[in-house]
């Protein structure tokens, strides 16, 4: 176990070797989770993994297209 300090911003480092073995990498993000008076720090998923998953992005025009036609069918249900 390491000890680190929280700075005045309520800041800590966390402990390069902590790091190493989760796998987080400078600028990496991370999630925070507080339990019943616990703090837990977990690597975050890196969401550009998902990338395409989707399915392939349609140009600019075609998505201008459909999300004006999404809007159009939302303000038709709300009248």
């Amino acid at each position: 176990m390491t000890v680190a300090t929280v700075s005045s911003k309520s800041q800590i480092t966390l402990p390069a070797a902590a790091c190493r073995t989760v796998g987080i990498k400078p600028h990496d993000r991370v999630l925070i989770e507080v339990r019943t008076g616990t703090i837990i720090v977990r690597s975050a998923p890196d969401f550009m993994r998902f990338r395409g998953v989707l399915g392939k992005a349609l140009d600019r025009e075609a998505e201008r297209a459909a999300m004006a036609r999404g809007i159009a069918a939302h303000r038709k249900k709300r009248s």
